[in-house]
């Protein structure tokens, strides 16, 4: 499951980040501080799912569609 497949109110859990070594999206997920083993939550997603609001590293962060296929996650666990 990727971030663009979650819903607000969705504590999730980075697995990976998709794409090539110098790919300018991954890259610029990396430089956000989205690694794997970043727990977020899912605060809001816009219509049509573009763009998705999360908060991670106590602050909240906007990503766009194209940004969030790139991530994949799973749901934290309790």
């Amino acid at each position: 499951m990727t971030l663009k497949d979650t819903k607000p109110g969705d504590a999730v859990v980075v697995v990976k980040i998709l794409g090539e070594k110098y790919d300018e999206i991954k890259r610029r997920i990396i430089e956000f501080g989205i690694l794997p083993g970043t727990r977020m939550e899912v605060i809001k997603v816009a219509p049509f799912g573009d763009p998705i609001q999360v908060s991670l590293l106590e602050y909240d962060l906007i990503i766009r569609k194209s940004e969030a296929e790139k991530i994949v996650v799973d749901y934290e666990k309790s």
